[in-house]
C-alpha cells in the first residue's frame, strides 16, 4: 500500500495555504455561500449573515480583491453595486459542498435541509470525492504523491510513442 506523503516543509509549493489565505475564516465561507444562493448587493449579505458591516465590508473587498468576487454597478441603478461570483470564485463550489458535507456528517450528524439536488433528476447530489482520470472514486489509501517531471517525462514519452 502506497503511503500518502508529501513533503510538509514546502508550503510555498502546495495551493492549501494560499488558498486558506485567500478565503481568509468563516464568514468569507458564509459570504461565498450567500453568493452561490443569489445574494449579490451589500445589502442583502447584511440581512441574510447577520454579520457587521465592518467585517462585511473587510471581507467583500478580500474577496474582490483576490478575484472570487466582482464588483459590478447595477444596469437598472448605476449608484448601487453587485458582487458577483467570478470563474474562479464559482470553481469553490465542489471546495464548499465537500465542507458542507463533511460538516453535515461529523458536526452536525444529519443532512441538513434543504438538500441540494441535480436539477435534471431531482435526486440528492452524490458525496464529493477523489476521483481518478477514468472517473473511478479513490479511497486516501489510493493515492501517492508524484514529481511533477515524472509525469511530463511519462506524458512526453507516450507522446512519443503515438507519433511512430
Amino acid at each position: 500500500m502506497a503511503k500518502l506523503c508529501e513533503p510538509l516543509n514546502e508550503i510555498a509549493l502546495c495551493g492549501l495555504p494560499l488558498a486558506l489565505e485567500a478565503m481568509g475564516e468563516r464568514w468569507s465561507f458564509m459570504i461565498l455561500r450567500a453568493a452561490f444562493n443569489g445574494v449579490r448587493h451589500f445589502e442583502d449579505f447584511l440581512e441574510a449573515l447577520g454579520i457587521a458591516r465592518n467585517i462585511l465590508s473587510n471581507r467583500l473587498s478580500r474577496l474582490v480583491e483576490v478575484g472570487i468576487l466582482k464588483r459590478e454597478h447595477c444596469a437598472d441603478d448605476r449608484r448601487r453595486i453587485e458582487y458577483r461570483l467570478t470563474p474562479k470564485g464559482l470553481d469553490l463550489l465542489p471546495a464548499m459542498l465537500a465542507l458542507r458535507q463533511w460538516g453535515e456528517k461529523w458536526q452536525l450528524g444529519v443532512p441538513s435541509n434543504p438538500i441540494l439536488c441535480d436539477a435534471r433528476d431531482g435526486l440528492p447530489i452524490a458525496p464529493i470525492g477523489i476521483r481518478a482520470q477514468d472517473g473511478r472514486y479513490l479511497a486516501p489509501d489510493a493515492l501517492i504523491w508524484r514529481e511533477r517531471v515524472e509525469l511530463e517525462a511519462e506524458e512526453n514519452a507516450g507522446k512519443l510513442r503515438e507519433v511512430r
